[in-house]
């Protein structure tokens, strides 16, 4: 029989915390200004081992429009001719953003510029424009003024080549809104292709950092409502037995894969080139993390994607449901056949993983941009 001292630290033991000793990062993917006003943040940083945080307009727009804590500053903003809605809204979300990095220098510096970075999107309006996303990278790293910050670009076709130039430039990227393996690949290229070129500039590869973020629950949302419509229109019992077995297995499956990819990337003659001057690898992000399904586990997408060299960014009800009931284990490495035979199932029942992650990609890009709009038409409002 356990000591009653024992019994208790393991009572007390915070699962989150433990995602540390896998060698995973939790970030917050939420920002709202109370966070820092309250001294949450502060203590998910004290007692959660929180590392980071990411933003995006849907997050901005919830905390905008859903609270009156920005209502001080928006009243002062009335008398500023010089700025459109889009300008009043960056003064908010730059201040939220450099007081949230200030609070994660410590964690910045400790890590050794491993983590403790706050991500802010460029405006979902330049997802397929090339310039305008290198230009509007370049302005907003420049405004923020903080070393660790992220600024986001979409991994969209066009937006390929501007994360290569502003990773090029020293400028630290997020990349979001990836759901197909091949994309990663383009994307994992496109970083290490920039840090060479900042190298050959003269700048110091080891103070760069990037993060992909891969969506997950996103997946299985879509590939599920396939199945459904196929289980309605089945008659073949085999068929429908094949079919249920994917439900819920695909996100996870289709994540794993691409984690392997990293792991290949990354071990390669021309990455160890960057490695010797000090590089980062670039980590993959596990977003779109929260359940979407009743019916599953509501921490089905953190506790099955758990490994090394990897960022989980987890809403806030996930967040504390982890917390309360999450069991870390080196799950993201385990069960790899599975995971391949998944993938192989789903082609073969003639659900193409391309059609399922560019629609996603195209849907992404339309729903930024739609809570974009309504950000922006709320700031407008509240400022006349």
């Amino acid at each position: 029989m356990q000591p009653v001292g024992v019994l208790e630290t393991a009572k007390k033991a915070n699962p989150l915390k433990d995602l540390l000793n896998f060698g995973q990062s939790v970030w917050l993917d939420y920002i709202r200004r109370d966070l820092m006003t309250s001294g949450e943040l502060k203590r998910l940083i004290d007692e959660d081992g929180l590392r980071g945080m990411t933003s995006n307009p849907a997050i901005f727009e919830k905390a905008i429009t859903g609270s009156t804590l920005y209502t001080d500053l928006l009243n002062s903003l009335r008398s500023r001719s010089d700025l459109d809605a889009k300008g009043r809204y960056e003064i908010l979300a730059i201040r939220d953003i450099q007081d949230a990095a200030d609070f994660l220098k410590p964690v910045y510096q400790s890590s050794k510029r491993r983590d403790g970075y706050v991500s802010l999107e460029v405006s979902p309006y330049l997802a397929r424009d090339t310039k305008g996303s290198i230009e509007e990278a370049r302005r907003l790293w420049k405004a923020v003024g903080r070393e660790n910050v992220m600024i986001k670009i979409p991994g969209t076709e066009e937006g390929l080549p501007a994360i290569q130039q502003a990773i090029s430039e020293g400028i630290n990227i997020n990349i979001t809104l990836l759901f197909a393996q091949d994309v990663y690949v383009k994307v994992a290229e496109a970083y290490i292709a920039g840090l060479e070129q900042f190298g050959k500039n003269g700048g110091d590869v080891s103070r760069m950092a990037s993060v992909a973020s891969f969506f997950v629950s996103r997946i299985d949302s879509l590939v599920d409502s396939m199945i459904d419509a196929r289980l309605k229109a089945s008659k073949d019992p085999g068929e429908q037995q094949q079919l249920k077995s994917l439900q819920g297995k695909v996100a996870i499956a289709n994540a794993k894969q691409t984690y392997e990819k990293y792991q290949k990337i990354f071990a390669s003659d021309r990455w160890r080139a960057l490695a010797a001057k000090g590089g980062q690898t670039q980590r993959v992000l596990w977003a779109s993390t929260s359940t979407k399904n009743p019916a599953y586990r509501d921490v089905l997408y953190v506790e099955e994607l758990i490994g090394p060299d990897t960022v989980d960014t987890i809403p806030p009800a996930t967040l504390d449901a982890f917390r309360d009931h999450g069991k870390p284990r080196a799950s993201l490495t385990e069960n790899l056949e599975v995971a391949h035979r998944t993938m192989e199932s789903t082609a073969k029942l003639g659900i193409s993983m391309k059609e399922v992650t560019d629609k996603l990609t195209d849907d992404g890009v339309r729903l930024f941009a739609e809570a974009f709009d309504k950000l922006l038409e709320a700031v407008a409002k509240s400022t006349k």
